[in-house]
Formats: C-alpha cells, structure tokens, sequence
C-alpha cells in the first residue's frame, strides 16, 4: 500500500505526533509526507530525514499558512488517486481535516487507531477506552487519524527522502484566519512532556494547585488536570487531560487527588509509569497506578519536593 502523512506543523518546527503517524503508516506500506504550509522549507528537510519516508510533498502557499481545513482538505483529495491510504494524528487539526476527505471521496473515516491488523483491519478504544473494537474497511481509500501514544516515534534521522514542489488547490474562501491566542509557558509542552503531574479535585483550590508546580519544577515536567479541577476553575482548559482534553503517555504521570474516573482514564493510561497519590483507598486510579500511595496530598507533596530536592 501507498500511504500519505499528512504533516502537522506551525511552519518553523515539525509537531512531534507526525512521528507516532509515520511508525502507524509504515505498517501499512510505503510512506509520503504532506508538508503544506508558507515558508515551510525547514519542516520539510525535518520530514525528509525521517527514516523510511520516500517522497516529502511541498505544497507553499500564503492560503495554506493556518492549517484551514478548508484548505488542506481539497489538497488531500487531489492527491488521493494516488495512495491507497492518508493518515493524519488525532489532533484538532487531524480530525478537522480528514473527515472532509472522507465525505469527498464517499468513503466512511476509521478514526483514533491504536493497532494495525492489516492493511484491512484496525483496532480502535471506545467507550472511553474501556474497550477495544476490531473494525475492517474494504473502502479503495483508507481515511485514518492515528492515536498516536499508541506508536513509537519514527527515527526522525537516517532518512533521504526525495523534495517534491506541488501545487496547492484553488478552492473558494470559505473562511479566513483572523488570528491565535496561545498560552506561553516555560513548562514543557504537555503532549510531548517525559513528565506530567496531574492535579485534581482533591486540591481543593487554585491557590492550592502551586504545590504541584513546585514537583513539575523539580522534575522537569508539565502540569495536567482533571475535567472535575478545571471544571471547578482550579486549571485552565489547555491543562484538561482525559476523553474531552488531552491524550498524553509520558515516561512518568504522577495523579495527585485524582479519584481515576474513565473518562480521565482515558487520556493518560497508556503512560509508561503512574504514580497515584490520594487518600481515598478505593479511588479507581489505583487500579491502573504502578505505584500507589494512601495519604492526605498536603502532607505528601512537600516531603515529596523535599526529598527530590536532596
């Protein structure tokens, strides 16, 4: 099989879910990269180093800047006769995208992969990960987004992959980007962070939520939250990890006052490592943890910071 990735990226560096898709792709078949943006150059030289890629597509042009799915959509279904599958990560940009495809092409989106059967048969979580479901698509055209914790990343060195120009699709201004409002931090980027440390309603308050950026400090690490702590305004929504926010593995999640209802569940349970800490001996994220401990939070986490300190 023939398959396409499309590239996520801001046109400066490449997102690294891109990777997790090209490992997901190469169990299909051959791999091509989409790059589509404006001055986008540094991104596809990125791509065309990612070992087993073969032909890097450039598409640069001012419409294809943001991302619109307006844009990128019709992009991807000029370029379908030509592949036999397109792949993109399971991100907002991902699921904007490609179900447009599949409606253009009338094929119907197998969505959030976590294995490759065969070039037929996937396998995908449902009910909040509870459950794994088998589906198999005799559709000509595979329309796939990629779970991407579920692969490892592709070797983003020891590839030689041809630069191809292509031209973008004239299609009619739907819509037009007016402009970002991107929070800043110094913390890693939770997606791609080796280490999370996740609060929740247990904290208590916002105030409260500090303690927890004194152990990311140490450790290096990003902050996360559950729905119950951002609904109650102890986090931002961007913190939010779970079936309605982030999908993150890192090596390391540490739960603190994290009850482990499913739905949160099902944004970090496939993290190499997780350490939960609560008082409530029957909360379901011990079911999950690798490492367990039964204690008031508040005692805890200083003693915590104190002896990582040392």
């Amino acid at each position: 099989m023939r398959t396409l990735v499309l590239a996520e990226h801001n046109n400066i560096e490449l997102n690294p879910q891109t990777l997790n898709t090209v490992t997901c792709a190469k169990a299909l078949g051959s791999v091509d990269i989409l790059v589509a943006g404006k001055n986008c150059g540094d991104v596809a030289q990125a791509c065309a180093e990612i070992e087993g890629v073969q032909t890097v597509l450039i598409a640069d042009d001012v419409m294809l800047a943001h991302a619109l799915a307006e844009t990128l959509a019709p992009l991807l279904v000029s370029l379908a006769e030509h592949y036999d599958a397109i792949l993109a990560p399971a991100t907002s940009i991902g699921k904007n995208v490609l179900p447009r495809v599949a409606a253009v092409l009338d094929v119907q989106q197998i969505s959030d992969i976590c294995e490759v059967v065969n070039e037929n048969t996937f396998k995908r979580p449902i009910y909040a990960g509870n459950a794994i479901q088998t589906v198999q698509s005799r559709d000509a055209k595979k329309i796939i987004t990629v779970r991407t914790t579920t692969f490892e990343p592709a070797n983003p060195t020891g590839g030689s992959a041809t630069l191809k120009n292509i031209d973008k699709v004239d299609t009619p201004q739907l819509s037009t980007f007016v402009g970002a409002e991107l929070s800043t931090s110094d913390r890693p980027d939770l997606a791609s962070s080796a280490v999370i440390v996740s609060g929740g309603r247990g904290l208590g308050s916002v105030e409260n939520f500090a303690l927890l950026e004194t152990l990311a400090d140490i450790l290096g690490g990003a902050i996360g939250a559950s729905r119950a702590a951002v609904d109650a305004g102890f986090a931002t929504n961007d913190h939010q990890i779970g079936q309605t926010g982030k999908v993150v593995a890192p090596d390391l999640y540490i739960a603190v006052g994290i009850s482990g209802a499913i739905q949160h569940l099902a944004g970090m349970k496939d993290s190499r490592t997780i350490v939960a800490i609560n008082s409530d001996p029957d909360a379901p994220i011990f079911k999950i943890a690798d490492y367990g401990l039964v204690a008031d939070l508040f005692d805890v986490l200083p003693e915590l910071a104190q002896a990582l300190k040392q």
